[in-house]
Parts: C-alpha cells; structure tokens; sequence
C-alpha cells in the first residue's frame, strides 16, 4: 500500500540538496539537513527545516558515513532519506542500512546498485540482456592487456572498473605506452575509490556522450525520458550538457531509449536512473556504465518534458506508480545546462574561497540550480560547484541566444570562475554548428582557455573596484540608476572583464 512520507533527510549538500528540498517543500514534506563542521552557515542548512551536525569536514568522516546518517535520520523521525547524487548515492551500503532502521531510501534498491556498481559486472549484465557494449577484456597483468588490446585493436581505453569522473582512466595508443598507464590507472583508481582493478575498451575514436533518463516504479513499470548529450567534458568530467542533441535523430533516440529500459528491466530497477552510451559517427551506440542515482544534469530533461523527477522519485519510493506511460511522454523545445565552477577558466584548476558579490541571472526560459550566496565560501573539501545555469528555448539557436544572454548577467566576484570559458564556448562556431564531441575542449584549447594576461595586482584592483561599486549601488537610497547603467565592471567578474577586453 502507497504510504505518505512526513519528513525525509536528504544526505547531502549543496545545490542538490537544496534542489531537493525545493520539491519535498512543494509536496508538503518536511525536509531534514545534514552538515559538516565546514558547512554549518552552508545554504542548504539555512533552507532545510531542520539541520544536524555530522562530523569534521572531510567527507570521510561526515558526508560519508553511512551508520550516522541513519541514525540522524532516526533520531529526527524521518520516514525516508533521500541522497541526492555524489557521496552515498551509488553505495548500496546507504540502502541496505535503511531497510535495517526502518527507514526508506529514495533510490533504486541496493540489489541493483550492485549489479550495476562494477562496470566489468555491469558489462557483463548489460551484454546478457542484449544492451551493445564496446570490445573490451580483463586483465590481471600488463602482458595480458597487451595481448587483449592487439587483438581488440588499438587505441585502447584503460578504466577503473569502480567509481567515475573520469579518474582512473587512460588512453593507450600502442603497446609501449601500456606499461605506464596501466600502473598510473591502477594507481589512481586505488586512490579514489579503494579498489585497484581496472579494464581495457576498444577507444571510439572522437565519440559523442549520450546518456538515456530511465525512470521506473516497484510494479515493473519502466520509461525512458529520453536523451541528454554530455559530450563537453574537461578530463572526462561533463561541462554542459544539452537535450535534444544535436546528433542523434528522434529514431535513434527511440532505440536507445527502448536498449535501456530493456537493460533496467533485466536487474529490477526502479526510481531514476541513467544509462550512457559512447554514440560513434557511424551511428552505432555502445554502454558505457550505468548512473544508478538522480543525474547533476537533470534539469535539462526536466525543462523539456514538464517532469519533476525528483518528485516522481518520492512518489516511487512511498510505493505509488509512475504518473505516466512511455506514450504520454513528450519532449518540447530545448534546454542546455552549464556547470558553473569555483575554478580558474586557464586550467580548470579549484578557486575556493569566499564569494564577495553574486546575482545570478533571471527571466524568461532561465533555471539557476545554486547552493552558494554572497559572503559563503566555496570549500575545498568539496566539489567547487556554484550553480547549474539552465536555459529553455523553442528551439537550440534560440537557447544558445539566451544561455548568452544569462551568462551575460552572472556576477561572481571574490573567487575565480569557468564563466569565461561558457562565454568563448557558446560563441565557438563548431559548438553553434552543434559539431563536437568528447574531445572538443582539448582540441579547441586555444579558442576556449586562451586568456590575456593580466597582472595579479591588476586583477586584484579590478575586483575591488567591482565590490566597491556594487556596495555603494545597494546602498543608494532612492537611486534612479537603471539595472546595467554602471561602469561594466561594476558587475562583471574580474575574469569575464579580462576575457572580454581580450574580445574587443
């Protein structure tokens, strides 16, 4: 029987948290923080209903720890714990705890997190169920993945069969090159995610990235909401993504959509989830691994179907059944998302820090998922995501015209950010063309993450100046300035200023 839940914690931080507790509060449901000591005046402490301490600032003693977080889901009285997606979300140790406290976990069950949480096993499953995958092999030594890779053909893909983000992976041209990169994945995929195995894949030469929502209920029922291209990565890691993309027809899409509800249906999945596939030029597509939690690039299907995912999530979870039918769902329009971080636009490198000024960018067709607010600081223990800038428009020329226009409008001073990049990027003519692929940034560094150079005393002033002029803007009582009227670099980060003067 479908139950109500009265109160979920959400076992996370940050933008994600908040965007779910932005649904819970619209679904009547109270909503339940957690922090570390590094977070305690973060924003999703401010917005929840309530908010607890879990431990020092390392997320391996807070975020992290699994018995904690139930047992404050506990003593709160929560019904449900929601992850959000990062830390736990993956860890089928979260939802085996809660079956044991009594408490719902809003997420797959832990039984599918495990067939699908080792990408050789999940290879393994997807391949059974008749979901294409990429040649690839496992290997115990180096002379091993020599020999596999002769026979699969180089170049080859060494990844680490735990964990994601693009760590533990390396591209391998030829046989000489094997002996260091197996030994610097193996070494880093212990690193991150404690577990040192690692595999090879035949390397799909300049792929496209594109992923496939699937959401389903208890019953068996399974949908997918269609397709998100996450092709513009820095070091494997997703920048922007966007939905429809641009090189996938709607066919093509339908087959993807109908491979990957085949593939969730053969390891009993339901809530949402998220199956990526390397598109070749051919048009062939392959499986690259399963996301089994709620994506960071979410919204962009959102803003083209009207679905709340997070919301049918919950509903899923307190055991009601799927609002709709694969027929019922349509997709409108477009929509992009840009992952606005606290880094330097030269080399991606973190920037934390604290933000001095932000306004972050409003009207028509404009979505700002954020966790930041002027005077919070951006931690280095943590991912240095400030906001995903989403955008919908009627169709791509216009949504790239109005993620123009936005980024137009974000401020952030005090820190670094990669607005300068977006800028370069949404004006590139490939990138308008709709013509790139995984290896777009790399192969277009000079275009995109070619700065002026400009003195750090230089800078410095800049950025007073900005601060100064945007107080003394606030301050003015009765002003008949309009929005825009002052010097331009009284609302631009000093880094969009330098970007732009190197335009002109």
């Amino acid at each position: 029987m479908p139950r109500t839940f009265r109160k979920v914690l959400v076992a996370n931080r940050g933008e994600i948290a908040i965007r779910v507790m932005r649904t819970l509060r619209e679904m009547g449901i109270g909503s339940v923080a957690v922090y570390s000591e590094a977070d305690r005046a973060a924003l999703h402490v401010r917005m929840a209903d309530e908010a607890y301490p879990i431990g020092p600032a390392p997320a391996s003693e807070s975020y992290l720890v699994v018995d904690r977080i139930v047992a404050t889901a506990k003593a709160a009285g929560c019904d449900a714990i929601h992850p959000g997606y990062g830390f736990l979300s993956e860890n089928p140790a979260l939802p085996e705890a809660c079956e044991r406290a009594g408490v719902v976990f809003i997420g797959p069950p832990a039984r599918a997190m495990r067939a699908l949480g080792s990408k050789t096993a999940a290879r393994d499953k997807m391949s059974a169920a008749g979901v294409p995958i990429v040649p690839g092999a496992r290997c115990e030594t180096t002379d091993e993945a020599v020999a596999a890779a002769k026979k699969i053909g180089f170049p080859v893909m060494l990844k680490a069969a735990s964990g994601g983000g693009g760590k533990g992976m390396r591209l391998v041209a030829n046989a000489d090159e094997m002996a260091h990169a197996w030994e610097r994945a193996r070494s880093e995929a212990k690193k991150f995610f404690g577990d040192d195995t690692v595999y090879l894949e035949k390397a799909i030469i300049r792929p496209r990235h594109v992923e496939i929502q699937v959401l389903g209920d208890q019953e068996g029922n399974l949908v997918h909401v269609f397709e998100r291209d996450c092709s513009i990565q820095r070091r494997n890691q997703k920048v922007v993504e966007e939905t429809p993309s641009p090189a996938a027809s709607r066919d093509l899409v339908a087959r993807m959509g109908a491979i990957a509800v085949q593939g969730a249906k053969s390891v009993g999945y339901f809530s949402a989830g998220t199956f990526e596939f390397l598109l070749a030029d051919d048009g062939n597509f392959y499986f690259l691994e399963m996301n089994t939690r709620l994506q960071v690039e979410h919204p962009v299907t959102e803003l083209v179907t009207g679905t709340d995912l997070v919301r049918e999530m919950v509903r899923v979870a307190q055991g009601e059944k799927l609002a709709f039918e694969q027929g019922d769902l349509t997709s409108r329009g477009a929509a992009i998302e840009c992952r606005v971080y606290a880094e330097d636009p030269v080399n991606f490198l973190p920037s934390p820090g604290v933000i001095e000024h932000l306004v972050v960018p409003s009207g028509p067709g404009v979505r700002d998922d954020g966790g930041a607010y002027p005077g919070c600081t951006i931690s280095s223990y943590y991912d240095p995501l400030i906001s995903k800038l989403s955008v919908w428009a009627a169709d791509r020329p216009r949504a790239i015209e109005r993620m123009r226009r936005a980024l137009s409008e974000y401020v952030v001073t005090g820190i670094r950010t990669n607005l300068a990049f977006h800028e370069k990027l949404f004006v590139h003519p490939e990138f308008v063309a709709g013509n790139y692929d995984t290896g777009f940034i790399e192969r277009n560094r000079d275009a995109l993450l070619d700065y002026p150079k400009v003195k750090a005393e230089r800078r410095d002033a800049v950025a007073v100046a900005v601060a100064v002029a945007a107080s003394k803007m606030e301050r003015a009582p009765g002003s008949s300035a309009a929005p825009g009227a002052a010097d331009d670099k009284a609302r631009l980060s000093p880094w969009v200023a330098q970007h732009r003067a190197g335009r002109r």
